[in-house]
């Protein structure tokens, strides 16, 4: 349990760093025979501070508390 917990604090701590990310996605516009056309979209995924502060608080719940 101590292990997840760590994770959480881990993830917690970087969400609310950094509040989301960016990637790109290609995607296939035109293929018409030997014409290839395709755009690269990027899209940001945010996350929100509250989950980021449960994930931190659920994570410091699971080192602190002690196991029975």
């Amino acid at each position: 349990m101590r292990v997840l917990g760590i994770v959480l604090i881990v993830l917690g701590v970087l969400g609310l760093a950094w509040g989301g990310f960016r990637y790109a996605w290609p995607e296939r516009v035109v293929d018409a025979g030997p014409v290839h056309v395709s755009v690269t979209e990027h899209r940001n995924v945010v996350i929100p501070p509250i989950a980021g502060a449960v994930c931190l608080a659920i994570g410091a719940a699971l080192v602190l508390v002690p196991r029975r």
